[in-house]
């Protein structure tokens, strides 16, 4: 793997690169994956028609680390996350979370895994109408029949602000405090890895902003691992490293990232 100006080229990658302790080491600190795809590829169609959109994708998601995943319409990024959270299957290839093999897994193995083991948060803010913020923070932890950890749900709920507004159902809170609560929930079950799908698009500036902070708190101060999907460089100045993807396969990948060095990248890409 070779480094340049802060972007470290993974074009060429073999599996091997990825897992190796070398890729793993960023900031002089080695950390081991959280998440990570080996020669993943998916396939819609066939014949003619076929779409690759996933071209034998290798990647590691360090732990601990928030990690943005971009590229131009069509590169595949939406269908890189869906894949490594467990939400649709590969063609070939393996992912794997922790040591999890996915594709080894019966249906209810893999809902019982991204309902214990993965967070989520969309752009659509998935929350449930008649019941209340805390109901849908611990939602997740009640369905599974686990008792919310108070000193941990305490920290998340003063992590994102919500304190205040914990008795309020959704049609009572405005769309950057929704998106507070769907963040709060991905993290409510201290969940190993929490995928987050173009998470600020529905919301304006000062409240995506805010959303971004919160995460970028999230990882800094509670140890957790994000991943996110985003066309906006300013929401990727935020993580640690950008993914850049082009036709179903990385092309880059940049560390410490500001907006001005995304965009210029993603002008290169054609986005």
């Amino acid at each position: 793997m070779t480094q340049r100006a802060g972007i470290f080229t993974v074009a060429d990658m073999t599996a091997n690169d990825v897992y190796s302790p070398e890729a793993d080491i960023w900031g002089g600190v080695q950390l081991a994956p959280a998440v990570r795809a080996e020669m993943a590829t998916k396939v819609y169609g066939g014949g003619a028609t076929a779409v690759r959109a996933l071209d034998a994708v290798s990647l590691a998601i360090p732990a601990r680390r928030f990690t943005a995943i971009m590229g131009p319409s069509g590169s595949g990024k939406s269908t890189l996350m869906h894949c490594m959270a467990g939400l649709d299957d590969l063609t070939s290839g393996r992912v794997y979370v922790g040591d999890v093999d996915l594709g080894t897994l019966s249906d209810k193995e893999l809902t019982r895994l991204r309902r214990d083991r993965i967070g989520f948060v969309f752009q659509a803010y998935n929350l449930l109408p008649m019941l209340t913020a805390r109901e849908n923070i611990t939602l997740p932890l009640d369905l599974a029949g686990r008792k919310a950890d108070r000193g941990w749900l305490g920290r998340v709920i003063d992590t994102v602000g919500l304190g205040d507004r914990l008795k309020h159902r959704p049609s009572e809170l405005s769309g950057g405090q929704q998106q507070r609560v769907a963040v709060a929930r991905a993290l409510a079950s201290r969940p190993e890895v929490i995928f987050a799908d173009e998470p600020t698009g529905n919301l304006d500036s000062r409240s995506g902003g805010e959303i971004l902070a919160f995460m970028r708190a999230a990882v800094d101060e509670m140890g957790q691992t994000i991943v996110m999907v985003t066309h906006d460089p300013n929401a990727a100045a935020h993580a640690d490293e950008v993914v850049f993807l082009a036709d179903g396969r990385i092309v880059d990948v940049m560390a410490a990232p500001t907006a001005d060095t995304v965009l210029e990248h993603m002008k290169a890409l054609g986005s």
